[in-house]
C-alpha cells in the first residue's frame, strides 16, 4: 500500500467535506472566521491521527461485537485531551468553538474512519490516512471561513482587507451563506476532480 496515495485520497479523492459530504454541521457552523476553521481543522486532524493509530494497534484484540463502542471510547479520550488542551492554551478559540468541540467525538469522520481503514491496517498507514483526511478537512474549512470571511467581513484573520467605503455582503457570514459559498466549492472541486480523472485516464 503507497503511503503518498493513502494521504492523497485523503486529501482530493476522498475529502470528506467536498466529496463524501460528511461532518457539515460542523463545516457549515465554524467558518465565520478563518482562525475558527483553522482550529477546528486542526482540533479533528489531531484526533484523527491519534483514534487512528490507537485502533489499528488494538484492531486485533477488539471483538467485533463491541468495536463500535470501543472505537467511540477511544475517540472521546482525544476529544477530551483537545478539549482540555485548548481551554488551557486558546481560551478564547474554544470559546468561539463552543459545542463544536466535545462533537467531533460523533463526527462522522471519525468514526468512518476508524471502521472502514483504521480497524483493517497497519499503524503508519493508519496515521497517514488519518492526516490526509485531517488535512483535506481542515483545507476545506479554511477555502470556506476565507471566502466567508472575506465576502462577509472584508478581513482575513481580522485583519481589514478594503477602504472604510466597503460594504460587506453580511449573508456570508450567515448560514444561507455558508450554504451557498459550499455548494458552490462542491460543484467546482467535482467539476476539476473529474477533468483530471478524464485527464489521466
Amino acid at each position: 500500500m503507497k503511503l503518498s496515495k493513502v494521504f492523497y485520497d485523503g486529501l482530493v479523492k476522498e475529502n470528506p467535506i467536498f466529496v463524501q459530504l460528511i461532518g457539515m454541521c460542523s463545516v457549515l457552523a465554524v467558518t465565520t472566521s478563518v482562525m475558527n476553521g483553522l482550529a477546528m481543522g486542526l482540533a479533528v486532524t489531531g484526533v484523527l491521527v491519534g483514534s487512528n493509530v490507537v485502533i489499528s494497534l488494538f484492531r486485533k484484540v477488539i471483538p467485533d461485537k463491541i468495536r463500535i463502542p470501543a472505537f467511540i471510547v477511544v475517540i472521546a479520550t482525544f476529544v477530551t485531551i483537545v478539549e482540555m488542551f485548548m481551554k488551557a492554551y486558546t481560551q478564547d478559540l474554544y470559546n468561539a468553538l463552543g459545542i463544536f468541540i466535545p462533537l467531533i467525538v460523533v463526527n462522522c469522520i471519525i468514526l468512518a474512519r476508524a471502521e472502514a481503514f483504521a480497524s483493517k491496517n497497519g499503524v503508519v498507514a493508519s496515521a497517514v490516512d488519518g492526516l490526509g483526511m485531517g488535512v483535506g478537512y481542515t483545507l476545506a474549512l479554511l477555502i470556506l471561513s476565507a471566502l466567508r470571511e472575506i465576502l462577509g467581513a472584508g478581513s482575513i484573520f481580522d485583519i481589514q482587507l478594503f477602504g472604510p467605503s466597503f460594504e460587506p455582503a453580511l449573508i456570508f457570514i450567515m448560514p444561507p451563506g455558508a450554504f451557498i459559498l459550499l455548494g458552490i466549492l462542491i460543484g467546482i472541486f467535482n467539476s476539476l476532480r473529474k477533468k483530471k480523472s478524464a485527464t489521466d485516464a
